[in-house]
């Protein structure tokens, strides 16, 4: 199967309308959906030893328009692992303690601990995407957000944290289809919001901010990844394989006993 991630490198522009958000790297739904569930058993083990370990820690930045598919890929990464060691955070406007503090305070106070696996729905990248799209602060402000979240990022992983930022990728076709079928189906209403009609008027904005975050905030310490997304169970296997590559490389271990066990005896 060939990955359908792009994953940007510094120093070269990514350009979404080049990125197929309905590729699937030539495999089909039944395959994929039985290859996730593999490597969901394989992250599961990766995820015990990280917490054991307890040294390190995993950030998953999920991003993506509106019905792009945050909370069904948070789920995904939440099948078959332990609650225990998971910190998932859905960032919603700031509330008005969080924007009495600068913009990457509710950030840092969200990033996961040691052994934790950290998974946020939306981000920090809020602050330069919807705040651009809809000119919530001087331009002077947020140009430089960008490089405040690069030494963020890098402030993360030189204290532990692996980043893995995704861009779930979808059609602006796609989302049509999404929306509609929240309005159809009652059991999914709930999630419809009208604002999200507005929004979706702002389409081509965003695909613009959305480059320029990518673009200005891909880093060798914190690269971005887009995901074609148009398919879920795609979106799915691409996800998860691009965790358990970082697990596999991070490879944590368990740490050393301070006893022998064969001395133990438990009586009774």
């Amino acid at each position: 199967m060939k990955s359908t991630i792009v994953t940007a490198k510094p120093g070269k522009k990514i350009r979404l309308s080049k990125i197929d958000p309905a590729a699937t790297g030539g495999i089909k739904k039944d395959a994929a959906l039985a290859r996730a569930a593999e490597v969901r058993e394989k992250i599961s083990v990766l995820q015990e030893a990280l917490y054991a370990e307890h040294q390190r820690s995993v950030l998953v930045v999920l991003q993506a328009m509106d019905t792009g598919g945050k909370d069904g890929s948070v789920k995904n990464l939440c099948t078959g692992v332990n609650p225990a060691g998971l910190k998932i955070t859905s960032f919603k406007p700031p509330s008005l303690e969080e924007r009495d503090h600068d913009f990457l305070w509710r950030a840092h106070n969200a990033a996961p601990g040691k052994g934790m696996i950290g998974i946020w729905n939306r981000s920090h990248y809020e602050e330069v995407l919807v705040v651009r799209v809809h000119k919530l602060v001087p331009k002077k402000i947020w140009k430089e957000r960008y490089e405040q979240i690069n030494r963020f990022e890098k402030h993360l992983s030189q204290t532990g944290t692996t980043l893995v930022k995704v861009m779930l990728h979808i059609s602006k076709d796609e989302q049509k289809e999404r929306l509609q079928a929240r309005l159809d189906d009652p059991n999914k209403r709930w999630k419809f919001n009208p604002g999200d009609l507005k929004e979706r008027e702002f389409w081509d904005e965003y695909q613009k901010v959305y480059e320029d975050a990518i673009n200005r905030c891909n880093t060798d310490w914190a690269p971005w990844h887009v995901v074609p997304a148009n398919h879920k169970w795609s979106r799915d296997l691409a996800i998860v394989d691009l965790v358990y590559r970082v697990l596999k490389q991070m490879n944590p271990v368990y740490p050393k006993l301070s006893f022998d066990p064969k001395t133990v005896v438990i009586d009774g």
